[in-house]
């Protein structure tokens, strides 16, 4: 009985943390992008809307949980505030496993993140600055921002690398 109530609580809570648009998608397949497509996730994944890739534009990243972030960036002047997606609420989303993410940007440039960074860290798949949306010419549509501020550790050159900006593929392995 207790091991019932139990399950039943943690279910709530994950559903909670997911989002009524998550908990949608996780009992079926993510529904398909009706937008131009700014984030493509691929990989050790089990929810997809294509051939084993989620794709998303930016309305459905909009309609996920939104998280607020302010740090200062090395790109930036004085701290910012940024809004978009946890990475770790994506993942719990899209049931993605693995051990490292291979993210690329728009120019073809790729970073190995640890997936333990998106556990660990807030780490936040922005797609705004200070209510602004993310442009190509801002680093954006989707900029990879760690919290700096509120972490120390964080503030080293080696996570300024994974900061990578016109984000367009995570791949999960």
């Amino acid at each position: 009985m207790f091991r019932r109530s139990f399950l039943a609580v943690v279910g709530a809570v994950c559903a909670s943390a997911i989002g009524a648009v998550g908990l949608a998608w996780a009992t079926q397949t993510l529904p398909a992008p009706s937008g131009r497509v700014i984030l493509s996730i691929s990989g050790n994944i089990t929810i997809t809307n294509g051939e084993n890739v989620a794709a998303f534009d930016r309305s459905m990243l909009e309609g996920l949980t939104v998280t607020r972030i302010r740090t200062t960036t090395p790109w930036t002047e004085g701290v910012r505030e940024f809004e978009g997606v946890l990475a770790r609420d994506l993942m719990a989303l899209l049931g993605a496993e693995g051990t490292i993410v291979i993210a690329t940007a728009l120019n073809d440039y790729k970073v190995e993140i640890p997936v333990s960074d998106f556990v660990r860290y807030p780490v936040l798949l922005a797609i705004s600055m200070d209510g602004v949306p993310l442009g190509i010419r801002d680093k954006g549509p989707v900029w990879i921002i760690y919290p700096q501020d509120d972490y120390a550790e964080l503030n080293t050159e080696t996570t300024q690398h994974k900061w990578i900006w016109q984000l367009k593929s995570l791949h999960f392995s």
